[in-house]
């Protein structure tokens, strides 16, 4: 599969399955050794790993998140992807704005992914015209 395939898909995945917190569908998009760099000092190993940090994640949310993410930014078979997130805890807005940068295997399979977040109180739309 192609690069940029690879990470429409990945973005369209995520744009689909943030909100309703489909494990199984983000767990899917991840090689099975491949690794997620939650921040640098949160590694998760493998599909079994972002399993582990997917459920942790989504067991804070107590309402659908609201997703944008962006069309991605492909050099071989790396690609980066920017998104905005508005989540609640508690019943509280969270703002998530940040960063994945993805590599692929030859499957199309996320072989490695870092994820680099800002997160502020409240509930904070994107700038205009960021995702569009």
């Amino acid at each position: 599969m192609e690069t940029r395939e690879a990470a429409q898909r990945w973005a369209r995945t995520w744009t689909d399955a943030w909100p309703v917190r489909d494990v199984e569908a983000l767990t899917a998009l991840q090689s099975e050794s491949g690794d997620h760099w939650a921040s640098m000092f949160r590694p998760y190993r493998g599909r079994s790993g972002l399993r582990v940090y997917l459920e942790e994640c989504f067991a804070e949310e107590t309402r659908p998140a609201q997703v944008w993410f962006a069309e991605p930014q492909v050099d071989g078979d790396a690609a980066a992807v920017e998104y905005w997130a508005v989540i609640h805890v508690k019943d509280k807005p969270v703002t998530v704005s940040g960063c994945t940068l993805l590599r692929f295997d030859e499957a199309g399979l996320v072989a490695e992914a870092r994820d680099y977040s800002d997160v502020k109180e409240g509930n904070h739309a994107p700038p205009a015209g960021l995702f569009e």
